[in-house]
């Protein structure tokens, strides 16, 4: 499996435009065969919200937004890749954005997942 992490910076008074953007790409990652785990928007926090770690935390920015999803593997993904640019409605997305710059920059970054292991695998692990 390939998750690919999306970090966004987001124009805030744009929020609707990029909500947009985000409902389009999740559409055409399920189309083509990913799993998309949705896209998320800063909210307000709640009131009794502390650090689990005093000290060291600190709060987010209020216009960064993030978005999860995967393909089953790397060539699935080069797939998606290269059949998504000549889709109608990926370009049309990617014309809107040009339209309304609701994003100013984003990071990608390809990352794996850390499963819990089984209890059976715990004990063959734990007497080796």
């Amino acid at each position: 499996m390939i998750t690919c992490f999306l970090r966004y910076v987001i124009d805030p008074d744009k929020l609707a435009h990029f909500e947009h953007y985000a409902r389009v790409w999740m559409r055409l990652i399920e189309k083509y065969g990913g799993t998309h785990h949705g896209y998320f928007v800063p909210g307000d926090a709640p009131p009794s919200a502390a650090f689990s770690f005093p000290g060291i935390g600190e709060e987010g920015s209020g216009n960064v937004a993030v978005a999860l999803f995967s393909f089953p593997g790397v060539e699935a993904y080069e797939t998606y890749r290269r059949e998504v640019a000549n889709d109608p409605e990926c370009l049309a997305a990617t014309s809107r954005y040009e339209e309304t710059n609701c994003f100013t920059k984003y990071e990608r970054t390809f990352m794996r997942p850390v499963l819990k292991v089984e209890a059976k695998s715990k004990r063959v692990a734990a007497t080796e």
